[in-house]
């Protein structure tokens, strides 16, 4: 009998010998002190979880919106034909036909209604149920990790970030090879590469005061003015803000000595024409954003602190009803974002006609202000956190994780082309970025994140040469 063999299997069995036989025969009975791992449980999981993903597909949520935009069109339309009826009313064959055509619209209005509560009703309970299903799934899962006594499975998980984290840092290290792609845009500097940094991480002069907010330079500034930085905090509710508060330089900004102080828009907070949401921007010395309870852009003057007001297309979504959202979480009031580049000022915004997509306008300067020229994208605007404009190609990011945010697509006004794939990481100092705007004066992503502000630097490439911009 080769006892050898037993040895290093003392821990998980128990060795039994028996009475040798009268040829000298020797039997030995191995006895597993392991539970068994349960097969069928696990295909169970997979059968669930495979389930689960089949009930929540886009086509859902694009009902929802279709019956939605559709009885917004019919109210407006029954409307109408009640006005038309009470001016033109001549008592006889005129009003019966306009009693029948408007009752035949009450009608429709109500199948809507009906199919509208339905549709309503049954995503409340497909909500609830999938959450349900996850938090089981959830607790099955680590049930079955229990029996990972070899630790195979968190030893996986361990090597997989180890790995991430590795080809990051490699790609971080050869953020200048020459593209795959071709430029984008019309752009003096070269095609968007990559970003380095943070470069500055500050806490300034109100440190974990307030969690929302904006900041940056003037990329068109006045004579004397070109190294002021500005800051918008939102003191309010972490929604609304008043005033915008100027620095002379950076360095005043990051020991926060502010010089010459805030310049305020309303003495009240929240009130007609002050700032709600964070997506903040100052060009040429007006500062641009979300009009307070409207859907429109706000430009105020800082020189002669007056205000203009630019309203946005019909069906935009404002008042918190088209945020910038990842998984865990909606950032509130972020349903307008204001953006600019070389070429001027951009307000990002989505519409019930584009059912949640990205609409991108430049917004044209001068008496009176004016909304140019629009493009319609196919990225959901709820699954990004963030968008930005460079060279007139719009950027939008997404959450991965506490740590990491992608900058994943890409819209080129110039020639119409979306790509999916950009892959650029932003590497985060904290957990959410509430606003993201590119500065062209020195090429840098300014970021206001919980409460910080973090800039990194924008690596170009021109000719298959990486340009960095010090």
């Amino acid at each position: 009998m080769k006892l050898y063999v037993i040895v290093p299997l003392c821990a998980l069995f128990t060795l039994t010998q028996q009475a040798p036989s009268p040829r000298d025969k020797c039997a030995c009975e191995l006895t597993n002190s392991e539970k068994a791992f349960p097969h069928d449980k696990l295909g169970s999981v997979e059968t669930n979880a495979l389930k689960c993903n089949s009930n929540i597909t886009p086509q859902k949520t694009l009902e929802l919106e279709s019956l939605l935009l559709g009885l917004e069109r019919r109210l407006p339309q029954l409307q109408d034909d009640v006005s038309m009826l009470e001016r033109e009313d001549d008592e006889d064959l005129y009003a019966v036909v306009s009693l029948q055509v408007i009752e035949n619209e009450l009608r429709e209005i109500k199948l809507f209604m009906d199919r509208l509560n339905s549709t309503t009703l049954g995503h409340q309970h497909l909500t609830a149920d999938t959450s349900k299903q996850l938090e089981e799934l959830k607790a099955e899962m680590q049930e079955l990790e229990t029996y990972d006594t070899m630790q195979v499975v968190k030893t996986q998980q361990a090597n997989k970030h180890l790995k991430k984290e590795l080809d990051q840092c490699i790609s971080g290290l050869h953020a200048t090879n020459q593209p795959t792609q071709p430029p984008q845009g019309n752009c003096p500097h070269g095609e968007f590469q990559n970003i380095t940094g943070p470069r500055v991480y500050t806490a300034g002069e109100y440190p974990g005061s307030y969690t929302y907010g904006a900041w940056g330079q003037d990329p068109k500034p006045e004579a004397g003015k070109e190294s002021w930085y500005w800051l918008v905090m939102l003191t309010s509710s972490n929604k609304f803000s008043n005033y915008v508060r100027l620095y002379s330089s950076l360095s005043s900004l990051i020991v926060g000595v502010s010089a010459p102080g805030n310049v305020q828009i309303s003495p009240s907070n929240p009130t007609t024409n002050t700032i709600q949401g964070p997506n903040v921007v100052l060009y040429g010395g007006d500062l641009y954003y979300n009009c307070y309870n409207l859907d429109s852009v706000c430009r105020f003057n800082l020189t002669s602190q007056t205000v203009t007001t630019l309203q946005l297309p019909k069906g935009t979504r404002f008042n918190s009803k088209g945020n910038f959202c990842h998984l865990d979480e909606c950032y509130p009031f972020t349903d307008l974002d204001l953006a600019t580049d070389e070429s001027g000022v951009w307000v990002i915004y989505t519409t019930t006609q584009d059912f949640g997509n990205l609409v991108l306008s430049k917004v044209e300067e001068g008496e009176p202000l004016r909304l140019g020229r629009t493009w319609h994208t196919s990225v959901y605007k709820q699954g990004v956190t963030n968008t930005f404009m460079a060279c007139g190609v719009l950027y939008a990011t997404r959450y991965l994780n506490k740590e990491l945010e992608e900058i994943f697509y890409s819209f080129d006004t110039t020639t119409g082309e979306q790509r999916f794939n950009i892959g650029i990481f932003i590497k985060k100092m904290s957990p959410n970025i509430y606003a993201l705007n590119y500065s062209p004066v020195d090429q840098m992503l300014h970021a206001y994140c919980d409460s910080y502000m973090v800039s990194y630097k924008v690596l170009f490439n021109r000719n298959g040469y990486a340009d960095v911009f010090y």
